[in-house]
Parts: C-alpha cells; sequence; structure tokens
C-alpha cells in the first residue's frame, strides 16, 4: 500500500490550489525548489502524473483533481482527529457554534437559553464564519457543531437536524418591473442577472458576491437580483423589495456536526436546538 504523510498532502494540496510554485513555496513557508521535489516524490511513489507544468502554467491531471479531492478530506479528517482528542480530555471544554452572520433566522437566542438550562451546559464560544467555509470549521475541527443552510451547504460527512424550513424570495430593488407582484415563479426571473458566490459553483452571470450585505448593496443600485431565504435578507433594507418565488424550493436550516463526533457535549446541545426550534413548539415535522 502506497503511504503519504499528511504534510506531503498539504505540500502537493497548496501546489494544486495555487497552480503555481512559487505562490504554494511562500504560503507554505519552504524553498520552490524543496516543494517541486516533494511534489515529484509524490507522484513517483504513486506511479501517476498529478501536474502538468510548463514554463508559464500549472494544471490538474485527472488524478491530481482525485488527490485534491480526496486529500483535503483527509488532511481535514486528521486535524479534526487531533482536535476531538484534545477536547476529549478536556473535562472544561466550550462547545464551539460557527454560524454565518446574520445566518441564524433569529434561532439562536432560543437555542442557547434552552441549553443553558441543562445541568451539563457548558460555554458555547459563537464563531461567524462566510457563506461557504462553516462546513470546513466543522471538518477541520475548528467548531462542534454548525448551523447551515440546506440545500446549498454541502453535508458530505456531516450529520444534522433540521431546525426550521421557509420558503425564498426574490430580492429586487424597489424600482424593478416586478416589485409590485405578490408572488414570482422561477420563469417571470427568466434573464435577469444573478450573483455568483464566492467559492459556491453556480449559474450565476452577474458581480462576485462574499456576503448578504455586499450583495444587497448591489441589488439596491440595479446591478442584479437574488433568489434567497427569506431569513437571510430579515430585515429588508431601505430600497429593496422581497417578493415570494413560489417554484423557488424550500430552504432549511439545519444544525450539523461531524457525524462520528459522539461526545456528550455536542449531543446535548443538539438536543437543545431541536427542542427550541419552532417545529418543536408547534409539534410539525420537519
Amino acid at each position: 500500500m502506497v503511504e503519504l504523510e499528511t504534510r506531503e498532502l498539504e505540500y502537493f494540496i497548496a501546489v494544486a490550489e495555487e497552480l503555481h510554485f512559487g505562490r504554494a513555496a511562500v504560503r507554505l513557508s519552504i524553498a520552490q525548489p524543496a516543494l517541486s521535489k516533494a511534489v515529484r516524490r509524490i507522484e513517483t511513489r504513486l506511479g501517476v502524473q498529478l501536474l502538468v507544468r510548463s514554463s508559464r502554467h500549472v494544471s490538474l491531471t485527472p488524478a491530481g483533481e482525485a488527490l485534491l479531492r480526496h486529500g483535503r478530506h483527509a488532511v481535514n479528517a486528521v486535524s479534526a482527529a487531533v482536535q476531538s482528542a484534545r477536547r476529549a480530555g478536556d473535562a472544561e471544554a466550550h462547545l464551539r457554534l460557527v454560524i454565518k452572520p446574520g445566518g441564524d433566522a433569529h434561532l439562536l437566542s432560543g437555542m442557547l437559553a434552552e441549553y443553558a438550562r441543562r445541568p451539563d451546559a457548558r460555554r458555547v464560544d459563537i464563531l461567524f464564519s462566510g457563506g461557504t467555509d462553516r462546513v470546513d470549521h466543522l471538518r477541520d475541527g475548528r467548531a462542534d457543531v454548525a448551523l447551515l443552510y440546506v440545500p446549498f451547504d454541502d453535508l458530505e460527512g456531516l450529520a444534522h437536524e433540521t431546525l426550521y424550513v421557509e420558503g425564498r424570495v426574490a430580492i429586487l430593488p424597489a424600482g424593478h418591473r416586478l416589485a409590485s407582484r405578490t408572488e414570482l415563479r422561477m420563469a417571470d426571473l427568466d434573464g435577469e442577472t444573478m450573483p455568483r458566490w464566492k467559492g459556491v459553483p453556480d449559474d450565476g452571470t452577474g458581480p462576485e458576491v462574499v456576503d448578504v450585505t455586499q450583495m444587497a448593496h448591489l441589488i439596491s443600485v440595479g446591478r442584479m437580483i437574488a433568489v434567497l431565504p427569506r431569513s437571510l435578507i430579515e430585515p429588508v433594507p431601505p430600497g429593496l423589495v422581497c417578493v415570494p418565488v413560489t417554484d423557488g424550493g424550500d430552504s432549511r436550516i439545519a444544525i450539523a456536526w461531524p457525524e462520528l463526533d459522539r461526545r456528550p457535549l455536542v449531543a446535548s446541545f443538539v438536543d437543545a436546538a431541536v427542542a427550541a426550534s419552532p417545529s418543536a413548539a408547534t409539534g410539525t415535522a420537519v
């Protein structure tokens, strides 16, 4: 069996993500010739070519793409294992919850209050993260639990419980031709410019955005529109209008955690979050 060390995977991942040996070497704080030799050794050991190199360009082969995809998971798993081992041995460990700023649909205060009433409650450290890396926080051990939006976030390797289900709305500038409508269908939005979310592959044709605040500003000046879960845009900023999209599909807010993490610390918080969710209060299934 061919074995690679974690450090070797980190070298390859840096080159594969940067597609430039010089930038990858700076990122890793090692000399470029040493990095080139390390990647060559990996290719020799695996018996496959991972990178296509030229004097001006570096690209991934299919084998390189496969190693990048699975290598990221492997490195994250090692990091998470180390973090979990340290925290499992710490009787005073805090629970770390990662959320998107404004992305809790007003659920956070209720779940924290429910958890605080439990005799085994610990301090909860809240981490704020951007639109695409909350899942990474779980996979590499920086966070224990996260509030995620389904189906937008990738739940591979994660366990989860749905807390809230909501519809989606079209976010339009107040002067838009459709702003006076009481409801819309996706077909009504054909031809409209939609945002491209940084780090998320989608079909948007508009400017790249990194958060809802930036997106709202660009919508207000007429650069694009967007379709999002309603809770992400409430309260609605001045100059914008939200119109329900009847066939836009439901969005679910879920509490998620690594599926192999069975610590009582995590289980207790998940139970509290579910107990405090709107579905628990109304007795409806989600």
